[in-house]
């Protein structure tokens, strides 16, 4: 318990308002319930919150020590009283988390509180699995990023083993991300890579294609895949085997298929047209193969992990018909989750006689759908 004393240049405040300037850190939602639960008294009684102080009055502050810290990066998820979080995965060394588009996973010029880390840090803290007083450098922190305007899985270490151990098994592309995006047009051909070179202008916070090696140049390769067309609209399935900033909204641009609402490197027009202001593309699935060692994370070599839901895709391509070199169909009819019929189409091409689904499906872990008669499905 704490008291502060009223002085005369605080007379004539709000109680609420008052304690909400002296302690910052302490979110609007948790000292409201703190007036209620008379955990903040005036002169030893509770009191309400419309309160007016008086010079000489006393308050005692029955409210954890931390709240009373002045501000820092450090300690600013402790003003995230409810942490809104989408996890996909959980165990005592990682999150993997489905971060929605609009959401900055770290703090920047236009944001510092509504962060991506910051929710984690404060679900953490609120489980009592981390507490910054407990560590003398660590905290929970994010191993990959991904743009404010592009949602998806986001690897978040929960102890200093895990983040080094995630961090060079990405760094020795040991960590395979496909994203999902919507182009406009059809790419020619349906499948294949992107290779070349990004700058990127610091200034402009833009980045440019190039063919040829150019300084200050990194190398970008991207790998495509086209599942279904609609109309002017393409639906597809890239994966990067170089993490660079706007790596596949400029890869797609440079072959003529700029993504749908993408404002850098899209066309305005289209995008008006369907009234879309965020690039359609979405990090949906995140597999470890981890063909050599990863430690204390072996655990979870050859586990892959998705998204079912991906809101744009739903809307324009709410069912999937995947097509063999055969000529055999599979209508999806929203009967099985999108993701799934994705790894069908892959297990179908690499094993069109149906064998080894089982093996497959055993490590796609959560889906629920690994004994299918996947054979039987194509006649």
């Amino acid at each position: 318990m704490r008291e502060l004393t009223i002085g005369k240049n605080d007379a004539g405040q709000r109680l609420d308002r008052f304690v909400a300037k002296s302690l910052p850190l302490l979110p609007p939602t948790l000292l409201q319930k703190y007036i209620r639960l008379k955990r903040i008294k005036v002169n030893g009684r509770g009191a309400k919150r419309d309160t007016r102080l008086e010079s000489g009055d006393i308050l005692q502050l029955y409210i954890n020590d931390e709240f009373f810290d002045k501000p820092s990066e450090e300690n600013i998820f402790l003003t995230v009283f409810r942490p809104q979080l989408d996890i996909v995965y959980e165990d005592e060394n990682l999150l993997l988390v489905n971060k929605r588009p609009g959401l900055v996973v770290h703090a920047d010029e236009t944001e510092k509180v509504n962060t991506l880390i910051n929710h984690i840090q404060a679900y953490l803290y609120q489980k009592k699995e981390w507490n910054p007083k407990w560590e003398n450098a660590f905290a929970p922190a994010l191993c990959n990023r991904i743009d404010r305007n592009t949602g998806g899985i986001v690897i978040a270490a929960k102890n200093a083993e895990t983040l080094r151990i995630i961090n060079e098994k990405i760094k020795n592309h040991e960590v395979e991300k496909s994203y999902l995006c919507i182009t406009v047009g059809r790419p020619k051909p349906v499948e294949g890579k992107i290779a070349g070179f990004l700058l990127k202008d610091e200034a402009k916070k833009q980045v440019a294609f190039y063919r040829r090696p150019i300084p200050g140049g990194k190398t970008a390769v991207t790998l495509y895949r086209t599942l279904e067309t609609r109309g002017p609209l393409s639906l597809v399935e890239c994966r990067l085997l170089t993490g660079r900033t706007h790596q596949i909204r400029v890869s797609m641009a440079e072959i003529g298929c700029p993504l749908l609402g993408d404002g850098k490197y899209g066309r305005g027009d289209v995008n008006r047209r369907y009234g879309e202001t965020r690039q359609a593309l979405y990090s949906y699935q995140l597999a470890f193969p981890f063909p050599t060692d990863a430690g204390a994370l072996n655990y979870l070599r050859g586990r892959v992990f998705t998204v079912a839901d991906v809101p744009f895709r739903d809307k324009y391509f709410p069912a999937l018909s995947l097509t063999r070199s055969d000529g055999g169909k599979f209508l999806a009819q929203n009967k099985l989750p999108y993701s799934v019929l994705i790894q069908t189409f892959y297990c179908l091409s690499a094993f069109p006689d149906g064998e080894h689904f089982d093996h497959l499906f055993g490590s796609m872990g959560g889906f629920g759908f690994r004994r299918l008669a996947l054979g039987q499905l194509f006649k």
